[in-house]
């Protein structure tokens, strides 16, 4: 294909140029970027896609797989349901803009906490594909953990000891550190329509690839622990996933398109732009039970 590739980091991530999105996604355009994805750690920016639509956007992240809002798929969840565009139910928007009613045009200050989105669902996200419309001039950088890289830096005895362990995510984890003033507690929360118990080492089904899968914000325990035992493990799988050498920090550009994978990463969003304003849609791939 037509476009140019160059790696972000010594670990992960590539950098695509002389790509229009908004021009179609042709089968043959589709496999080669999901390709370049998942060859270089789960992460691609595409850069320059200032023509991108709603309509090119959601094209694009249906080539990439099943997307949650899309008509014939479950909704993203419905504590965040406010913040869906209203007109295309498969786009998360993420803002500290106000429309001119004064509601807020997205959710602000989103994922400011180390996350992989949606892990609290049975299947939780695959892609998730955000499209920076508008960006401060300085600062919202976001941070990605490779989560594939950290678990291969274990000793084989840790290895050993976590691969028959699972997890208990539930989105409860963060709802009330970080919704508290915007979500009430849903039926959704009630009854546990937002809580799975996932295997702490995911194995990726496309690459065959181990992952730590767990994360601060939507991971409650591990099963079978007590409260104690479960949170000291947690805490040192999580500053050793976090160490600076797994990590990398994205400077947005005017429309780029950033392509992530849950399976393998997790990210934190840096709110450092105060009211400087920030515009950005995301589509969200539906992902298979982790394994």
């Amino acid at each position: 294909m037509d476009f140019t590739v160059k790696p972000l980091s010594t670990h992960m991530g590539a950098e695509v140029t002389g790509v229009d999105l908004n021009a179609g996604m042709g089968d043959n355009l589709a496999q080669s970027l999901r390709q370049v994805w998942l060859e270089n750690g789960g992460f691609m920016v595409i850069r320059d896609q200032k023509n991108l639509t709603a309509e090119g956007h959601i094209a694009f992240g249906a080539a990439m797989g099943p997307l949650f809002g899309a008509p014939d798929q479950e909704p993203l969840q419905d504590t965040v349901s406010r913040y869906i565009h209203p007109e295309h139910p498969e786009i998360y928007r993420v803002s500290n803009k106000l429309d001119e009613t004064g509601e807020p045009l997205g959710r602000k200050g989103a994922g400011t906490y180390w996350h992989s989105d949606v892990s609290f669902r049975d299947r939780p996200a695959a892609a998730s594909i955000l499209h920076a419309v508008e960006i401060p001039p300085v600062g919202g950088n976001t941070l990605f953990a490779d989560m594939t890289k950290a678990f291969n830096e274990l000793s084989e005895a840790m290895k050993d000891l976590l691969r028959p362990l699972k997890a208990v995510h539930d989105f409860e984890v963060a709802a009330y550190q970080q919704y508290t003033n915007l979500v009430l507690v849903t039926d959704d929360l009630k009854t546990g329509a937002n809580r799975a118990v996932h295997p702490v080492v995911r194995t990726h089904e496309e690459t065959g690839a181990e992952s730590l899968f767990i994360n601060p914000g939507f991971t409650s325990h591990l099963e079978g622990f007590d409260a104690d035992e479960s949170s000291w493990l947690l805490d040192n799988l999580y500053a050793h996933a976090t160490r600076p050498e797994f990590i990398y920090r994205h400077s947005w550009s005017d429309h780029d398109v950033v392509v992530w994978d849950n399976r393998s990463l997790m990210h934190y969003a840096i709110m450092d732009y105060g009211d400087v304003p920030r515009y950005m849609e995301r589509t969200t791939c539906i992902g298979g039970r982790p394994v």
